[in-house]
């Protein structure tokens, strides 16, 4: 018998089967990597994405396809890393955008979601390019709305998405030739494509552990002791903080109250410009989630078993904590600018505090930062415009994204794709300008500083006509593979051969932790010979993953 519709609760499965089945193929999927580097993490991004939402997803006890879609959307625009993680993100915003509002889900309203999906996707990127996750996307998503006239059957419909989705994927090398080049498809349509297979498996009702960690605990995790449920009319003490995102004047903390009073009591709501802190008792802590939702995200959620003895203690600690975070806020004089730079190692995050960074993000390579990190970070700056440096192509969308969250503080991000263009960019801003003035002033400047990044091959493959060993030094630059070979010295040499030119006047070498100090100095000593019109500085930055960061300019 076939599937003509899917619920609420079906769809709740199926999402939280393609989460664990991205999951679970994420290292494969990071393997897929064209570049052979040590830091591959499409995979691990896509999935730390999907994961975010997930956990939104799993906490919901009585799922509807709206707040299913609020979740999904929410979690992973918030959870979102990396590119291919971000463009995730929007494809499950644009999907979720059409589920929202219907009754059940059909072929018609799939074909509608897939193609609302990849429409979505497509405009978050500045420049799409074919032979992509985005490609894939688009392909299954002209498949679905071909299949509406020929089955209602979900199952069938699904299927051949996915077939053809397939299909599509097997043809991204020969729109790319650097995948044809390295022998792999896409790793990101690769990754959207166990999403697919993932969430099938769930409507099949195919084994699947779908437990999913919900953090700091989910209400439907906690029982209530027998012994006291007897002597407590509201069994669960229930806080958290909505992170506003929507006008909240004192008629809707009016009507907040009044719905909290509804469902429970003890009911303590402090507000404050951009957060509100809640707690209440209740029996259903979903419903107070659910309403706190409505008027933005939600953080530092907690659930407890109450004993009767713990109310009035709770009860302070919640006021006492909304009014220490008005405080804080009240200490620091808000200021015209401020600056978020991500930064990977100790000295290369000392270099950016010391020419002007407010506030760091851990990460880089083995890491991207999701929206979340930068949001949290932007809570940090107290000021009116904050400039973001990214300093990595991968985190330029995250930081973008972070852009169109944030309400009460203006974010300019700066597009460097690295260190070097970042620490460029911020010496570059001068207080006097204007804000515009200063951002094409920063992005002008750090376009002119050319980059190359030491690292080691994972694998064996054939990039820019060069082949490639694994355990070979590989000097990467602005624009492909400049310099492969044995030692890190001879191939840092290399690359700054194909870098410098005549015009050239500095050469900035950032020594990473593998690379000890006499090393550094004695490379310094070897650069310096060799491009005697350069000076050549020398900087600890202490990063992993790369031997040396090389800067010309």
């Amino acid at each position: 018998m076939g599937m003509n519709v899917m619920d609420a609760r079906m769809m709740q499965k199926a999402f939280l089967a393609a989460a664990k089945g991205l999951e679970a193929k994420k290292e494969w999927i990071n393997e897929l990597n064209v570049f052979p580097v040590p830091d591959g993490d499409t995979g691990t991004n896509m999935s730390l994405t999907i994961m975010a939402a997930a956990k939104e997803v799993a906490a919901i006890e009585e799922p509807t396809l709206e707040n299913l879609a609020k979740a999904i959307s929410s979690g992973s625009l918030r959870g979102a890393r990396g590119n291919s993680g971000v463009i995730l993100s929007q494809l499950f915003r644009g999907f979720t955008k059409e589920i929202k509002n219907a009754e059940v889900i059909t072929t018609t309203t799939l074909a509608n979601a897939f193609v609302r999906g990849a429409e979505t996707a497509y405009k978050a990127v500045m420049k799409p390019k074919e032979g992509t996750i985005l490609t894939v996307a688009k392909g299954m998503a002209d498949k679905a709305v071909e299949l509406v006239s020929e089955t209602e059957d979900i199952i069938e419909f699904i299927n051949r998405v996915i077939e053809h989705g397939d299909y599509v994927l097997s043809q991204t090398p020969e729109m790319l030739p650097v995948l044809k080049e390295a022998g792999v498809v896409d790793s990101g349509g690769q990754g959207l494509m166990q999403v697919l297979k993932g969430a099938r498996d769930g409507l099949l009702g195919k084994e699947v552990d779908l437990q999913i960690e919900v953090s700091p605990r989910p209400a439907s995790g906690v029982v209530a002791a027998p012994e006291a449920e007897a002597d407590i009319k509201f069994g669960y003490c229930t806080e958290f903080i909505v992170n506003l995102e929507k006008p909240y004047d004192e008629h809707t903390e009016k009507e907040f109250k009044a719905y909290l009073e509804s469902i429970g009591d003890s009911i303590v709501v402090v507000s404050d410009d951009d957060l509100v802190k809640v707690h209440v008792h209740t029996n259903h802590p979903g419903l107070a989630f659910e309403r706190g939702l409505t008027y933005g995200s939600l953080s530092r959620m907690k659930v407890d078993n109450m004993r009767e003895e713990h109310h009035e203690r709770l009860i302070q600690n919640a006021e006492k904590i909304a009014e220490e975070q008005k405080e804080a806020v009240k200490e620091e004089p808000r200021k015209p600018y401020g600056f978020i730079a991500v930064s990977m190692g100790d000295g290369l995050g000392e270099i950016f505090q010391g020419i002007g960074a407010d506030c760091l993000i851990e990460g880089g390579q083995t890491m991207n930062p999701s929206t979340e990190d930068v949001l949290n970070a932007v809570d940090k700056v107290n000021a009116d415009t904050i400039f973001v440096l990214p300093n990595n192509k991968n985190i330029i969308l995250a930081a973008e994204q972070a852009k169109t969250l944030v309400k009460d503080k203006h974010l300019v991000v700066i597009p460097s794709k690295t260190v070097p263009q970042g620490i460029t960019a911020i010496i570059n801003f001068a207080p006097d300008l204007s804000e515009k003035e200063n951002e094409e002033n920063m992005i002008r400047e750090m376009s002119r500083v050319k980059t190359g990044q030491i690292t080691y091959a994972v694998r064996n493959t054939t990039i820019d006509g060069k082949e490639i060993t694994e355990g070979d030094i590989m000097g990467i630059g602005d624009s492909g593979m400049l310099a492969v070979g044995k030692s890190v010295e001879t191939t840092v040499l290399e690359t700054l051969e194909a870098m410098v030119d005549e015009d050239d006047e500095l050469i900035s070498l950032y020594y990473g932790n593998e690379i000890s100090e006499e090393d550094a100095q004695n490379l310094r000593d070897q650069a310096a010979e060799r491009f005697p019109d350069c000076e050549v500085e020398l900087h600890r930055g202490g990063q992993p993953i790369y031997y040396y960061l090389l800067s010309v300019e």
